[in-house]
């Protein structure tokens, strides 16, 4: 489930991500240029091992998408291998190609480390716009989303973050299954006599049992969300639902306690049904709150 998040984070972050990854190349490739002939830039593509020392794997393929250098990884198993290899069948060789200009890949498996990569290219003209060769790069995901996105999910951030919302998960759990208990046992101690209910015992178990009820619904949204990096759409598109999933908690909730009131004043005291008026009007006003909220979301997303 992690990797959908990630793919997620990715497509958010990958403009500025191709800014970052083409001036780091373009910086240490210009530099190494000036001067210089393509067998000395590709010489020296090392360097952006300096300059990017989380990259998987750096190569230089030719006009004809063929590897001009063995692989120079960090890795024992991915590198100083690669050199005459046909990359020509690549998304990044014709995509480049086609559009001129650097570029930064959707993620794809590698073929060797079988992990999620991305790979970035800088393409090398000559003075009549001809391609001389391509210097590739290779990051994996969880990596590019370390050096671009650092609150994301892989991050040293991220991890604590899932472990702070693992443990406010399990509090609230342990928090729902005391009201859920404390809600059944105040009306089973009545038995089969059921002359001897007391109708305000049996609304008290039912607002616990509701809150129980709520609060349950909302450690699955934060557990599934935050936890397990699921990310649901629905209907209101992808506004964040931690958000939603809580406050319509907070709305049925209210709703049925609402209810409630009206049942038991109309029982006991018809003069206090005011009081359950004010309750149906505030649980209205979160209504319409929440749909302006949804909403902005939902115009927000299509904005960006």
């Amino acid at each position: 489930m992690l990797v959908v998040k990630e793919i997620q984070e990715y497509s958010q972050i990958r403009t500025k991500a191709r800014a970052y990854l083409c001036y780091i190349m373009s910086r240490n490739i210009s530099q190494s240029m000036e001067g210089g002939t393509l067998e000395s830039v590709i010489s020296k593509i090392k360097n952006l091992k300096e300059a990017l020392p989380k990259s998987e794997v750096i190569f230089a393929i030719d006009a004809n998408g063929i590897q001009m250098v063995d692989n120079i990884s960090s890795s024992p198993k991915l590198n100083g291998f690669g050199k005459g290899d046909n990359r020509s069948d690549r998304a990044y060789y014709y995509k480049t190609l086609e559009e001129h200009r650097c570029m930064l890949t959707d993620p794809y498996p590698s073929l060797v480390s079988n992990e999620l990569v991305v790979t970035a290219t800088f393409p090398l003209y000559d003075k009549d716009n001809n391609i001389l060769a391509i210097i590739c790069i290779d990051i994996t995901l969880q990596n590019i989303l370390k050096m671009i996105h650092p609150s994301s999910i892989d991050s040293t951030f991220g991890t604590v973050s899932r472990v702070v919302y693992s443990a406010f998960s399990l509090a609230l759990f342990a928090v729902a299954m005391l009201l859920f208990i404390k809600g059944v046992t105040s009306f089973m101690h009545f038995g089969i006599d059921f002359s001897s209910i007391d109708i305000n015992q049996m609304f008290k178990s039912t607002i616990l049992l509701t809150l129980s009820l709520a609060i349950v619904d909302l450690v699955k949204a934060i557990f599934e969300e935050e936890v397990l990096g699921q990310e649901k759409k629905h209907a209101s598109g992808d506004a964040h639902q931690t958000m939603v999933r809580f406050l319509g908690s907070i709305i049925i909730a209210l709703s049925i306690e609402a209810l409630m009131l009206v049942f038991k004043f109309a029982l006991t005291d018809p003069s206090q049904l005011l009081y359950a008026v004010y309750l149906i009007g505030g649980v209205t006003a979160l209504i319409i709150g929440l749909s302006i909220y949804i909403k902005a979301s939902r115009q927000e997303k299509q904005v960006k």
